[in-house]
């Protein structure tokens, strides 16, 4: 399955490039960002004044290599304290929904999130780093919201 994954994932990469991965922003704050997969929410927010008050805007297109990724550099990034959660989820892949779920339920002993919805939810991070994951921030829930100033709304009011 990882040879027929690994072969998709770089046909994906050569029919739709997607460069913009991660904006770092204002490395004192304790905000970040993620849009899922709104690519033009993602650039709406790197070039606006939004920047100056959250520590980095990314996204997030899959339920497993996506999740690990942001798993392992959350528990690594001291300043991340919280992750507002806004875009359009990955239809499909539903990356959005599994990390919620990663949130609430955490892994099961083969590494696959409990409850996900989504096709291969298997993850490679441990539970101990999910644990730590989730005591260390709180994740405010704006799926499907594309709206800068909601978006900038809900900055403020955890600042």
């Amino acid at each position: 399955m990882n040879t027929l994954e690994n072969t998709i994932g770089r046909l994906c990469k050569a029919i739709l490039p997607i460069d913009e991965e991660i904006f770092f922003g204002n490395q004192k704050s304790s905000v970040a960002i993620c849009t899922l997969s709104s690519i033009s929410l993602l650039k709406e927010i790197s070039k606006s004044s939004l920047m100056e008050k959250i520590v980095l805007v990314g996204r997030l297109l899959s339920e497993n290599k996506g999740i690990d990724s942001l798993v392992r550099y959350v528990i690594t990034n001291n300043a991340i304290k919280t992750i507002i959660l806004c875009g359009k989820d990955v239809t499909g892949h539903k990356a959005g929904h599994s990390l919620l779920t990663l949130y609430k339920n955490g892994i099961d002993d083969d590494g696959r999130i409990i409850g996900s919805h989504s096709p291969d939810p298997a993850l490679t991070v441990t539970k101990n780093e999910v644990v730590k994951f989730c005591n260390k921030v709180k994740i405010l829930d704006m799926t499907g919201e594309t709206n800068l100033e909601k978006i900038n709304q809900a900055v403020d009011s955890i600042s």
